[in-house]
């Protein structure tokens, strides 16, 4: 009984979402998951999406969508590269402008979430903490954004853009400060693919 307790006393205690997330902040440079992505349209029409993800921060992470079609964005922290496998098209743009105060940028962006985001602890659901995060500039695209944690690491993240429309994605096999190839986080367009510049 007595290694019982002790053994509680030694896991880690976290008050809500927030508190998650800054220990998820302070404490991983690395995260690597599985992913399913679904898109819900004001119209009703949904789409879903699914694949692979590894963050390096700040400012590198590869989203790899292998279903329904293949697709790569890339950020190698200084440019967003988006390609395109089926119509061998890349799209880069600048990498700040990319992230801004877009979601991708609560989880692989910087330390200083507080100057870009009014963050707040949302109920608990199903053991997932939440977090409430409102962009603070009307630029972002994005009205709302929640992420959900569940010891320390991100498991969920909903969003809901200037159009009404939300994303859903959760967070499966979740691997916090894995060893991770640097090389992930480089892109280099295949050749013969359409570049195509954003900014």
């Amino acid at each position: 009984m007595r290694s019982f307790l002790l053994a509680l006393a030694t896991l880690p205690a976290f008050a809500g979402g927030l508190d998650q997330l800054k220990s998820f902040i302070a404490d991983s440079h690395a995260i690597t998951a599985d992913f399913q992505q679904t898109i819900a349209q004001k119209s009703g029409k949904t789409q879903t999406a699914s694949g692979t993800m590894a963050i390096l921060r700040p400012g590198r992470f590869d989203w790899h969508y292998a279903k329904p079609y293949e697709q790569r964005v890339v950020g190698d922290g200084k440019q967003l590269w988006v390609y395109d496998v089926d119509l061998n098209q890349v799209t880069v743009k600048r990498l700040d402008r990319a992230l801004g105060d877009s979601p991708a940028a609560l989880l692989a962006g910087s330390n200083e979430l507080d100057k870009r985001y009014v963050l707040a602890n949302s109920p608990s659901t199903d053991g997932i903490d939440w977090v409430d995060a409102t962009p603070r500039s009307k630029d972002s695209g994005f009205d709302h954004v929640r992420i959900g944690f569940k010891d320390a690491k991100p498991v969920a993240m909903d969003m809901t853009d200037n159009f009404g429309q939300r994303t859903q994605i959760r967070f499966s096999n979740v691997s916090k400060n894995p060893q991770v190839d640097t090389a992930r986080f480089t892109f280099t367009p295949p050749k013969g693919a359409d570049v195509v510049s954003a900014d």
